[in-house]
């Protein structure tokens, strides 16, 4: 990860968004915990969920970290690496369905 456009995530930052704003910081690791918790779906679906999911908003530090968690969750490589196939194809189709956009303006009379 280039540490120019990715700082690398250390103690002393978690530790200075801890202390500027250590309420809404607890709020959100509860809530995190809670969302990843074996419930309808397991544990390491949801994380598969968010490999992909993470791809597709091409967060580096939730592709790093979520990917360490499906692991430990108990995801192989090849799940993981469909996970992101998915994704890919996801972030495919929006492209492809939009293009009906592009398509219907196709046929407006450019403007003089």
């Amino acid at each position: 990860m280039p540490e120019a456009l990715f700082p690398r995530s250390t103690k002393q930052l978690a530790q200075k968004r801890h202390d500027l704003a250590p309420e809404i910081e607890a709020a959100f690791n509860q809530f995190s915990r809670t969302v990843f918790k074996d419930g309808a779906l397991p544990a390491k679906t949801k994380q598969l969920i968010a490999v992909a999911v993470a791809h597709v908003t091409q967060c580096p530090y939730c592709i790093r970290g979520h990917t360490k968690v499906a692991r430990r969750s108990g995801a192989t490589a090849e799940e993981i690496m469909e996970a992101i196939w998915v994704a890919a194809e996801m972030r495919a189709g929006g492209a492809f369905a939009h293009s009906a956009l592009a398509l219907d303006a196709i046929d407006i009379e450019p403007e003089s």
